[in-house]
């Protein structure tokens, strides 16, 4: 499980194919490696990957590997990555640990859309930096579990959603956010992994059993 408050930012430094439609990925991160244990979890952008290798680099941090299996590709932007890609971080949460987002399993419900961005600069001069607003368009089926002031994870960033109409929806994202995440760097037509709020899906499945 996981809370949806980025930990570090990671970059991807390979990628390799192997036999079954299994691809490897070495990830370069400013974690400890002695603290990360094979077969640890660690949400990359969303999806929950499991550690395979880990090791130092010398110039401080770590470089950890992840498999991706042929769904993770089709059904996350994980087949879209590509040497350089910067990834929102996270690891497990940890029994006594601070829930500072919402609860986050990492497994992606589907890809969204990003429609506009919009940057909100502060009219009193403060040197803070700029808000920015996102337009968010979400799959049609995704879109009956997001509602305004609910949670969403987008790219395993936990938000709260500001406005919701048919299929869109759109976040506020502070300065402080923009700059320790790779949300700085999202556009118009950037694609992001989305997992809906847990409480949100089965509440919905209630309601449908009930009929």
């Amino acid at each position: 499980m996981f809370t949806g408050i980025v930990t570090d930012i990671g970059t991807i430094e390979s990628i390799k194919d192997h036999a079954g439609a299994l691809r490897r990925i070495r990830i370069h991160a400013s974690y400890e490696a002695a603290g990360i244990a094979l077969g640890a979890s660690i949400a990359c952008s969303g999806p929950c990957l499991t550690v395979v290798a880990v090791g130092s680099r010398p110039a401080g941090g770590c470089w950890f590997e992840v498999d991706a299996a042929a769904e993770t590709l089709a059904r996350t932007t994980v087949g879209e990555w590509h040497i350089g890609t910067r990834l929102n971080l996270e690891r497990a949460l940890k029994i006594g640990d601070e829930l500072g987002g919402h609860l986050v399993s990492g497994h992606v419900d589907g890809v969204a859309e990003v429609i506009a961005r919009e940057e909100i600069t502060d009219k009193s001069g403060s040197s803070w930096g700029a808000t920015a607003k996102f337009t968010i368009r979400v799959p049609k089926e995704l879109a009956k579990f997001v509602v305004e002031k609910g949670s969403v994870a987008l790219d395993g960033t936990s938000l709260t959603i500001n406005s919701v109409e048919s299929d869109d929806l759109t976040v506020l994202l502070i300065p402080h956010t923009l700059e320790v995440t790779n949300w700085g760097a999202v556009k118009a037509g950037s694609k992001l992994n989305i997992e809906v709020d847990q409480m949100a899906r089965y509440a919905a499945r209630l309601m449908e059993m009930r009929g």
